[in-house]
């Protein structure tokens, strides 16, 4: 997708200056920044196509681990899908699991901080479950609330 004026701002930020504002805007705004990254427009829009309404429930999780995985017959929606089921299965989580909050890395990487101080990088485990369909998201759900 070739977008002019955001082509000119990536020339003028690096990569990490553009991390450096995800975390910055964290520390400035946590609830807003926790919003957005709950938005997730195109899982969600999939999911709906397929007859499935989110409702940012862990039983939401468990119905998404049954969807017949079209989007992977499409390389470029790939990488955004998973992107968006992995920060899906964080907002169920940090919604609710006791002490479970948002975090995100000096490097701009947005994950989940369980109460004990675990670490859980959804958008990693979402890139996975979309590209491999393991871990199904119900399962790294399931470990995060164990804890």
């Amino acid at each position: 997708m070739n977008i002019p004026f955001l082509d000119k701002w990536r020339e003028r930020h690096s990569a990490a200056e553009r991390a450096e504002g995800l975390a910055a805007a964290f520390d400035e705004d946590p609830d807003g920044v926790a919003e957005l990254l709950s938005e997730c427009e195109l899982l969600r829009s999939q999911a709906g196509a397929a007859g499935l309404e989110l409702d940012d429930s862990p039983a939401s999780l468990a119905a998404l681990d049954q969807l017949l995985p079209l989007w992977r017959d499409d390389p470029e929606l790939l990488p955004w899908l998973g992107n968006d089921a992995g920060l899906y299965l964080g907002s169920v989580v940090v919604r609710t699991v006791s002490g479970a909050s948002w975090y995100v890395r000096p490097g701009g990487s947005p994950v989940v901080r369980l109460a004990s101080g675990r670490e859980i990088p959804v958008v990693d485990a979402g890139l996975d479950w979309a590209v491999q369909g393991a871990p199904e998201l119900s399962q790294v759900y399931a470990e995060a609330s164990e804890t």
